[in-house]
């Protein structure tokens, strides 16, 4: 319990010092802002490694690939992956709920970012459109989109459906996917207490090229990284 206070203290006192620290970022250019996000994430693995005794291991490296464009599916179970997948990816942007933009100063980095936010309650006109965003973004940068097709955190024993969201991208905009498998939430669960002296495990899976036709590809993806986590979980 008192581990968990401090960790919660320490964390939190880090996160808010390096929002403060990078305001200026916000009239800087986009780069800078990226840079924060790279900060809060090895900010976080240090504070879990060293309050925590949490061990953080990386597999599958070898399966990012710098000459195609692609897209990130991954696991949702923890706060940990918003910002530790920004030490892995170069550029991220993500596609997160709409509440987080609205958060002061925090919702303020996102949207310099270029995040792309969707109301998942609702079927608007932003979320009709959210394929013409994620194209720009694809098409006309140099960033690598991430989404949690679980659409918010699930438990580490969870198995629910993915949503379709994810797949729309990938037949829409005829591109490569990459899943990854993260199993979180043993660790820092959406509710209840860390738990110290466990393991966090980033599994980054083969890529899947375009052309799979756009339900056997759903499936597949949500396939593939349930049978990761049931093997790290």
């Amino acid at each position: 319990m008192i581990r968990n206070i401090i960790f919660l203290c320490v964390f939190y006192f880090g996160l808010i010092f390096l929002l403060i620290l990078f305001i200026p970022s916000l009239i800087l250019p986009q780069h800078i802002v990226t840079l924060g996000g790279k900060f809060l994430g090895y900010w976080t693995s240090f504070c879990l490694k060293y309050i925590m005794a949490t061990k953080i291991e990386v597999k599958g490296k070898e399966n990012i690939i710098n000459n195609q464009n692609y897209f990130v599916v991954s696991s949702h179970q923890s706060i940990f992956e918003t910002f530790f997948l920004q030490t892995i990816f170069k550029n991220p942007v993500f596609i997160l709920k709409k509440e987080l933009i609205k958060i002061p100063l925090f919702g303020w980095y996102l949207k310099k970012l270029g995040c792309i936010s969707i109301d998942r309650n609702k079927i608007s006109k932003e979320n009709l459109n959210f394929s013409d965003e994620v194209g720009k973004v694809i098409r006309d940068t140099n960033k690598i989109l991430i989404i949690f097709p679980q659409g918010t955190r699930k438990s580490f024993d969870d198995r629910s459906k993915f949503k379709k969201g994810f797949s729309r991208i990938y037949n829409d905009l005829n591109i490569a996917c990459l899943p990854v498998a993260i199993n979180s939430g043993k660790v820092w669960p959406k509710k209840g207490r860390l738990i110290p002296n466990q393991k966090i495990i980033v599994s980054i899976l083969s890529i899947l090229s375009p052309g799979i036709e756009q339900n056997k590809f759903a499936n597949e993806v949500e396939k593939v990284i349930y049978n990761e986590l049931d093997k790290i979980s």
